[in-house]
């Protein structure tokens, strides 16, 4: 049992640090991000923190990878909600103001600006974001939308195609919209943008269009 707890104190830790290395790397940036700030907000010695990530880089990296799988599951959430049963329009209005939901929260926000800013000097940090979460989610979208052509419901085209204009149409405008994250999205606005997204969506790719 000791070691089981010692085990899950560790883990904890680890969340701790990450979630905390997360929050100051966003709001100070990396260079100025302090390896003692991060603890104190951690709650932990200095030292733990270099136990379990060795160097501030490294770190950095590993608090892009767990936002980045957090953000995952959040919008793998959503597109799943995409079946070949129930009202298409009504599904994908659901879909798309979930992801836009998605693309809109805070965390969402910090981890573009923060990706932004310290592009030029870690450029693989765009490989976590686009390769684990980006990347990932259009592949899903796409093969929801290839089950939604083979049912018939959505004309026969290029599956991944037909989810990056789905994408674009729900997602294009929210950077302008929101002022780069700055300008909350209202509820209305966000199934507005839905709507008005998937309406397009549809005309071009729905079966018989």
């Amino acid at each position: 049992m000791s070691g089981t707890r010692a085990a899950r104190g560790r883990i904890d830790k680890r969340a701790a640090i990450l979630d905390a290395a997360y929050t100051v790397f966003a709001r100070e940036g990396y260079a100025q991000a302090g390896v003692d700030v991060i603890a104190a907000e951690a709650g932990v010695a200095k030292a733990t923190v270099y136990n379990h990530f060795g160097d501030k880089e490294t770190l950095l990296r590993a608090s892009f990878d767990a936002v980045a799988d957090e953000a995952l599951a959040r919008n793998m959430a959503a597109v799943e909600r995409l079946s070949t049963q129930g009202d298409l329009r009504t599904m994908l209005e659901e879909v798309g103001y979930a992801l836009i939901r998605c693309y809109c929260d805070e965390q969402s926000w910090a981890l573009r600006r923060l990706l932004a800013a310290e592009l030029a000097q870690f450029p693989d940090l765009l490989d976590i974001v686009q390769g684990r979460v980006a990347d990932k989610v259009m592949e899903s979208l796409a093969d929801r939308l290839a089950r939604l052509c083979l049912a018939g419901r959505l004309r026969a085209a290029d599956p991944l195609l037909a989810a990056e204009h789905l994408a674009g149409l729900l997602l294009g405008s929210l950077d302008r919209r929101s002022r780069s994250g700055t300008r909350e999205i209202p509820d209305m606005e966000a199934r507005e943008i839905a709507a008005a997204g998937v309406d397009t969506f549809l005309r071009a790719f729905a079966a018989g269009s």
